[in-house]
């Protein structure tokens, strides 16, 4: 890990696994190369049947969500979204509400944008 000279390297698995999966986005330190309001990323590391707790509804950002690896459904208004083949993606604009289940152990990239508070699901949920 290296945050010198507005330049932060690292690794994605590691650093994930201390933030909720997040790597950037408004959420970090305001003093970090790695904070924007601009835009989110998430390293999403999900065993088997890991699924969202709560449904996002009235979402104010527009989404992209691609498959590393796994199988992963990503559900939408009236229709879910099958992920099965790494670099299989979706994405979605503001105001779709969505949830997510992960098939298999999986591992995606999700970028949304802009970055805001608000979608977090409470601790304990």
């Amino acid at each position: 890990m290296n945050d010198h000279d507005g330049v932060y390297t690292g690794n994605a698995g590691k650093d994930a696994a201390l933030d909720r999966g997040w790597l950037l986005g408004h959420f970090k330190d305001a003093g970090d190369v790695r904070h924007s309001e601009a835009v989110e990323i998430k390293w999403g590391v999900h065993p088997r049947g890991d699924e969202r707790a709560l449904w996002v509804r009235g979402d104010r950002r527009t989404a992209l969500l691609v498959l590393i690896s796994g199988r992963f459904r990503v559900r939408l208004p009236g229709r879910d979204v099958l992920l099965a083949e790494q670099g299989d993606y979706a994405v979605w604009g503001r105001g779709v509400d969505h949830s997510w289940v992960a098939e298999e152990d999986s591992v995606v990239l999700t970028v949304r944008w802009p970055s805001v508070p608000g979608y977090a699901v409470p601790d304990g949920v």
